[in-house]
């Protein structure tokens, strides 16, 4: 495995985690990190397009 393999897996990770908080509303990341929220919101919109982006990245991490 790769550096860039190991790069876009923890992205992977990270979108899906970060589209599981924005789609479900856990309550306990909006209660616990307002200050956070405030300059970085959880959008269902932009959370969608990160996973959109990082799937493009895969796909070309992956095509070589």
């Amino acid at each position: 495995m790769t550096i860039i393999e190991i790069v876009f897996w923890l992205l992977l990770v990270d979108s899906f985690v970060a589209n599981v908080i924005a789609w479900t509303e856990l309550r306990k990341y909006f209660n616990s990190f307002k200050l956070f929220r405030r300059f970085f919101p959880i959008t269902r919109g932009w959370v969608g397009w990160y996973f959109v982006l990082v799937l493009l990245i895969g796909y070309a991490v992956y095509l070589n």
